[in-house]
């Protein structure tokens, strides 16, 4: 069997078909929407395809406008908007079956040396070696995971591990600050190219991050309450990484209001260095019946 990040790589690897058109797999999965994280990582492959090397991207602002469909290709149109002589910029836009579902606009910058130099630091935090498996911790408490839920959790590209035990109860749930933190790496090599490590991470940013408006609601796991759907995407590089070694995410809800949440994310590396920040808005629905969709171990999200 190939390996999950093997399997991701490949899908980061997009066929090119004209100058700036590119097409995208979009694997026949269980979801029944194309897993968001996949989307915004194809198309900052696109983007990226069309810069120079020497300019790495340093930020990204996207917007999820339908849902893609499980199984069929995705093209990605590339607009060349700027080549300037520090930043380059280029906006992308996911095309499925005639359909606009996803677009992005990223900006590449030339690495440049500057006089300011300060972070928020990171939180102390167990590491992550000393932590389950978030699979395992689920089994713990299941007693087993359905076939299904197995099968996913081993083809999944992410080793993810909750800085918090997971909460299952009510009791657990009252008070619970909406805040979450987890470690995540690869679950094997992913080559040395910074841009399918950064593509790579961008996949990762989009698993676990709306977890934050969920905790004081209701268990991250097991039977679902609310639909949920990512609306919008934003993240801004600040050091070089690889998505192949731990890296922490730390994630926070400042607001949820109207249907919507909000969510914040920082990820540092092992040495507590800021490398990313992600900010990310989603759309909040109860389900109209007590039969709850459940949830998978690590499961994307689902876009609207």
């Amino acid at each position: 069997m190939t390996n999950p990040a093997e399997r991701l790589v490949d899908l980061l690897d997009l066929e090119q078909i004209e100058v700036n058109i590119f097409r995208g797999a979009s694997p026949q999965e269980s979801l029944q929407r194309v897993f968001g994280g996949q989307v915004a990582g194809q198309a900052l492959v696109a983007a990226g395809r069309t810069t120079e090397s020497d300019r790495p991207v340093h930020s990204l602002h996207a917007y999820f406008l339908r849902p893609g469909i499980p199984g069929v290709p995705i093209v990605y149109q590339v607009e060349r908007v700027r080549d300037g002589r520090s930043f380059t910029t280029r906006r992308v836009t996911a095309v499925q079956q005639g359909k606009t579902i996803f677009n992005l606009t990223a900006s590449f910058h030339h690495p440049e040396e500057g006089s300011i130099e300060h972070q928020l630091p990171s939180h102390h935090v167990p590491h992550p070696e000393t932590l389950p498996k978030v699979a395992d911790e689920i089994r713990e408490h299941l007693g087993s995971l359905p076939e299904s839920l197995e099968r996913m959790a081993r083809r999944q590209a992410f080793d993810i591990r909750y800085v918090n035990r997971l909460r299952w109860t009510p009791q657990e749930l009252k008070d619970a600050d909406p805040r979450s933190a987890v470690w995540m790496r690869a679950v094997g090599p992913l080559g040395d190219d910074p841009l399918v490590h950064t593509c790579a991470l961008t996949y990762a940013s989009d698993m676990t991050l709306l977890d934050a408006v969920r905790i004081p609601v209701e268990p991250l796991w097991g039977m679902r309450g609310f639909d949920m759907a990512s609306l919008d995407h934003a993240m801004w590089f600040h050091r070089p990484f690889r998505a192949d070694e731990w890296f922490l995410y730390d994630q926070e809800s400042p607001i949820a209001h109207g249907g919507r949440g909000l969510a914040r994310g920082r990820i540092y590396d092992l040495e507590g260095r800021m490398l990313v920040s992600v900010v990310q808005e989603g759309l909040f629905r109860p389900y109209p019946s007590p039969q709850a969709r459940p949830s998978a171990p690590a499961e994307p999200t689902p876009k609207s």
